[in-house]
Order: structure tokens, then sequence, then C-alpha cells
């Protein structure tokens, strides 16, 4: 079991710093930036992860259909904007709370040089945006054979082909 040291102020740290970004992303809603980013009425988690053949991008954002997302590259930038629609089929006045999110989003991601930008791929499954970047191949990792001892690493035999008769 470890011993952690208990500080009393944490919370209120926490708590400060959520109201002050806060404070601080509505101030800038109003400094006059690009209306895209004064619109968005949200940005919907994302998770990035790589493996030695591609980047992934997964993007929360329930309740949409595959007709609502804008996915675009240009000059190593991949955006993704798209807007869910508040449904308008039941009474407002039957609501007690309102906690999900509508309107519109956008999120920009920088691409690495390492990906090729011609082959860009996205699907939409369970409310999960998923789009897939493939690497170059000179990108991906090689294996080196390792000789032991000075001599010289064992190749596999080479296959002649002969020509078809």
């Amino acid at each position: 079991m470890a011993i952690t040291r208990w500080d009393p102020f944490r919370g209120v740290l926490v708590l400060q710093n959520r109201r002050m970004n806060s404070i601080l992303q509505d101030f800038n809603r109003g400094q006059g930036e690009s209306d895209t980013l004064t619109t968005a009425a949200f940005a919907p988690p994302v998770d990035v992860y790589e493996n030695e053949h591609k980047v992934v991008l997964k993007i929360e954002v329930p309740g949409m259909q595959q007709d609502d997302f804008d996915i675009r590259v240009e000059n190593n930038t991949l955006t993704v904007r798209g807007e869910r629609k508040f449904e308008t089929e039941e009474k407002e006045e039957n609501f007690h709370r309102i906690e999900r999110r509508y309107g519109s989003f956008y999120r920009a991601f920088t691409v690495p040089n390492t990906v090729e930008t011609e082959s860009v791929q996205a699907t939409y499954d369970a409310g999960v945006l998923k789009i897939e970047l493939q690497k170059r191949a000179e990108a991906r990792p090689k294996q080196i054979k390792v000789a032991v001892g000075g001599n010289k690493p064992i190749e596999a035999p080479k296959v002649e082909s002969k020509p078809a008769a």
C-alpha cells in the first residue's frame, strides 16, 4: 500500500484552474477570433494514437449522421468540422435539464510529415468517428539483422523465376 501525502488545498486549486480556464475561454470568444472558433458550441473529446503503420484519431460524437462531418487535409493540417443539431421533436418546456452539447464543432490537428495525406480513411460507428492516416513506406520501421561473432547475417535463399513456356 502506497502512502500518499494529503494536500488540503489541492481541490481548491483544481476548481480555481477550471474556473480560470472557463473565464479565459469566454473572454477569447468575444475578442474577434475567426467565425469557426467563435461559433463552436463544443469540442468533442479525441484520442490520438499511432502504431508502425498508421496514425489513428477517434472522436466521440454520438447522435450524428455520416453527412454531418466535413473532414479535410490541407497543408499538413487535418480539420474536422461538424454540427450536432438539437432535436426539436420534443417541446422545450418538458425538459428539466439539458446537459448534452449541441451546435457546431471544429477541431484541427497538425499532421506529421511521415503520414501519406492522400490515403486518409474515415469511418463512423457507434458514435465514434475514426480517422486513419497511413504512414509513408519510408517512415515505417525496418528490422535490421544482427551478425553474431563477426559472421555475416544469414539471408533467405533467393528463388529464381523461370520464364513461362
